[in-house]
């Protein structure tokens, strides 16, 4: 399965949070690290704190979805990731935001991410790697930067 990431990070050292995340994605049991784009910084979007830093990987994946899921969120626990309210600041965040072609819609897991396509920080670093990638039930991600032109993002590499 080729599933897609967001990675973000605001707190501690955050630029380093999302690059040990990028390591640790490409060691993950079971899976295999296609590519990844820049590092981008953005402002908070329904969120506070500093600037986030955010990244998006491609991983070619044997884990099913619920399992990538709980292997995603030990890997921020290991960064001391909590979660005191919706859109905390946080130390990393990882996110499937695609999954295949699959539509997921459950308790635990939406797949496409429900948010992606408003938010420049999934866009831009998703279309560095996958520029004619489609969003399934959406259409082409690219069709969707209009409406998210007026969120800073800068890439930094």
């Amino acid at each position: 399965m080729i599933a897609y990431v967001g990675i973000g990070a605001n707190l501690g050292d955050a630029r380093a949070n999302v690059a040990d995340a990028l390591v640790r994605l490409a060691t993950l049991a079971g899976s295999r690290l296609l590519a990844q784009s820049s590092a981008w910084r953005t402002a908070p979007i329904d969120s506070s704190g500093d600037d986030y830093i955010n990244a998006v990987a491609c991983i070619d994946t044997t884990l099913g979805a619920p399992d990538l899921l709980a292997a995603l969120q030990a890997i921020e626990l290991a960064h001391g990731r909590e979660r005191p309210y919706r859109n905390a600041p946080r130390t990393l965040d990882l996110d499937i935001l695609l999954y295949n072609d699959e539509r997921i819609d459950s308790a635990a897991l939406q797949v496409p991410h429900p948010r992606m396509l408003e938010r420049a920080f999934v866009l831009a670093p998703l279309l560095e790697i996958a520029p004619s990638i489609d969003v399934p039930g959406h259409g082409p991600a690219r069709d969707y930067l209009a409406g998210v032109a007026g969120q800073a993002i800068e890439r930094l590499n």
